[in-house]
């Protein structure tokens, strides 16, 4: 017995949006469309001008039996950045806001209950629309499975994310740190003074600054994947250098004026753990950012061990 449900979601250009949200299992429906907006029969000319009002949207046609309301709004956040408002990637403009537009009540309960955990994550301010769904238009037949027919367009979303979708289980994972006793007792005196204090360990001795082995890099205090391999790279610094994160949900940076410098400090969202620093002097071609990362903040799973230490839906990413 099927348990059909809509939701509206608005995530930046709707290409991406959609063809992320059509690799999720459960979901059997999507279409590229218009949302909200104060004119009718908006046409994408028009909608580019931003002052329609409409917002890029994707209509979202999901069995409730298959996944839940709840699972799809975690993965959909993975593609945006819910702080910033009117962008997403290089695209700028009131269209591209982000949005969630909902059919009743019941749903506006979940998803703010995931609004809040969202500012809680980011301890800040969430600038993702959450609406009644007041019109939708559906976009131009050539907006529709975008991404299908034209593999080699544009698109917003890292694509490695596409294969994280879908191969994504409604399994909850929580990565929560444990109490400083606890930390005492399952970390070494180097790895608590880094993470716990802020301290840098020496360059060139440290566990993974020359380790170049196909896998992932967690959290050392929590576990929760940070990076991979593959956006590993040899900075010549001495220490770990990734060119971005998994996603950028999963750090949080602050100004660090210590050492008589003003560096960007990074740190893990959900352990509060003292990562390193982020630097724009990385490679062009990969973004141009630089992620030193101290090794006694990481521990490191090889590829042959993910799926045993549970992090087999992150193989896709290697």
């Amino acid at each position: 017995m099927y348990n059909y449900q809509e939701i509206y979601l608005a995530g930046g250009c709707f290409w991406g949006t959609e063809y992320f949200i059509k690799q999720i299992s459960g979901v059997h429906y999507t279409e590229t469309g218009y949302a909200n907006g104060f004119t009718d029969n908006p046409t994408y000319s028009q909608v580019c001008l931003g002052n329609t009002g409409y917002a890029e949207t994707v209509k979202v046609v999901y069995d409730k039996n298959e996944v839940s309301l709840s699972f799809l709004l975690k993965l959909y956040f993975m593609t945006i950045d819910p702080t910033s408002k009117d962008r997403q990637g290089n695209d700028i403009g009131n269209q591209y806001r982000t949005g969630i537009y909902y059919l009743n009540n019941d749903d506006k309960v979940i998803i703010d209950k995931e609004i809040k955990k969202l500012e809680e994550k980011y301890n800040s301010s969430i600038v993702v629309e959450v609406e009644l769904l007041k019109n939708f238009y559906k976009a131009e037949d050539y907006h529709q499975n975008y991404l299908v027919n034209n593999p080699y367009g544009y698109c917003h979303i890292d694509h490695k994310l596409f294969d994280l979708a879908r191969n994504a289980k409604p399994v909850k994972v929580e990565y929560i740190k444990p109490d400083d006793n606890t930390l005492c007792n399952i970390l070494t005196e180097e790895q608590y003074a880094v993470t716990q204090q802020s301290k840098t360990e020496a360059p060139f001795t440290n566990e993974y600054w020359d380790c170049f082995r196909v896998g992932i890099y967690v959290d050392v205090t929590t576990g929760e994947p940070l990076f991979i391999s593959t956006d590993k790279f040899d900075s010549g610094c001495g220490w770990p250098s990734f060119s971005k994160p998994i996603t950028e949900s999963l750090l949080k940076e602050t100004t660090d004026f210590s050492h008589g410098m003003v560096r960007t400090e990074v740190r893990s969202r959900n352990g509060n753990a003292h990562l390193g620093h982020v630097f724009n002097d990385g490679p062009k071609e990969t973004g141009g950012l630089r992620y030193c990362i101290n090794s006694a903040a990481l521990k490191f799973i090889p590829k042959e061990d993910m799926e045993k230490e549970g992090y087999r839906d992150y193989l896709v990413l290697l």
